[in-house]
């Protein structure tokens, strides 16, 4: 643990008012976890991590001039888009492959997990969130980057890019908006995901807390290599810009989240 960092902030302008984050960003591993009993190949595919998400953040992190934080450890270990009490947590088989090194796994290595991993991750993203609202005098907007794979289960997706979101509709509706006026995309809303989850990052450091958000999912075939990424930061640099520039994307506004009420 010593040696291995849980995550990884990018420097930027925390007077601008807007955070990227990458919860998949790597497929790396711990020196001392090996590889989890897995075969190299796997690290290749996207049970280990979003292809295409680490060097698309960093894009658009430079042209923006915003901060960002990515996580240093693939999904493998232990998923950071998932709430501390989820069973999915820690994935025993991820489509179709199994992990020997996840299972059996005892209940004090799931907790050192959490406490080396996810936690910290976590703990960066708050500070970071909180380093721009001191900054900005307001409420900073949060824009998470995934990606998905072109198929699933021999089923072509249709969609370029997809918009997640629970129940705040500011920062989503606008960026589906947006995309949808350019010709050349197919823009998915709430596909192939719903982007309810309860405990997951925009649940925990936006939903609860009133911070606008979105989560935008790219095809990974789109983001593969240097001149997909790109051409998707150049297409979205200037749209992120535009919302960052709403001041209704900076208020402070609680919605109700769909998987059910808030814990006090």
């Amino acid at each position: 643990m010593q040696d291995f960092a849980p995550f990884e902030i990018i420097s930027g302008d925390l007077k601008t008012g807007c955070v990227l984050l990458a919860d998949h960003a790597t497929n790396h591993l711990p020196p001392e976890y090996g590889s989890l009993g897995l075969a190299p190949e796997s690290f290749k595919r996207h049970i280990a991590y979003d292809i295409g998400i680490e060097t698309l953040t960093r894009a658009l992190a430079d042209r923006l001039g915003v901060p960002a934080v990515m996580s240093r450890f693939s999904r493998l270990l232990i998923d950071p888009n998932r709430g501390e009490d989820d069973p999915t947590l820690i994935m025993k088989i991820s489509d179709g492959a199994i992990v020997p090194g996840n299972h059996p796994i005892s209940s004090q290595e799931w907790q050192r997990r959490i406490r080396s991993y996810h936690r910290p991750y976590h703990d960066a993203v708050s500070e970071v969130i909180g380093s721009v609202a001191e900054s900005c005098g307001s409420a900073p907007l949060v824009i998470s980057l995934h990606s998905f794979t072109p198929f699933w289960k021999g089923v072509a997706r249709p969609w370029h890019a997809s918009v997640l979101w629970d129940a705040d509709p500011r920062a989503p509706i606008s960026l589906l908006d947006a995309l949808g006026r350019m010709d050349d995309i197919v823009i998915g809303d709430n596909e192939p995901y719903d982007g309810a989850l309860k405990g997951d990052t925009m649940y925990r450091h936006c939903m609860r807390k009133g911070i606008p958000h979105l989560l935008l999912e790219v095809r990974q075939d789109l983001i593969g290599d240097e001149a997909g990424v790109a051409a998707w930061a150049d297409r979205l640099a200037p749209v992120f810009a535009a919302l960052n520039g709403d001041p209704a994307l900076h208020k402070y506004e609680i919605h109700t989240s769909r998987t059910g009420p808030y814990e006090s």
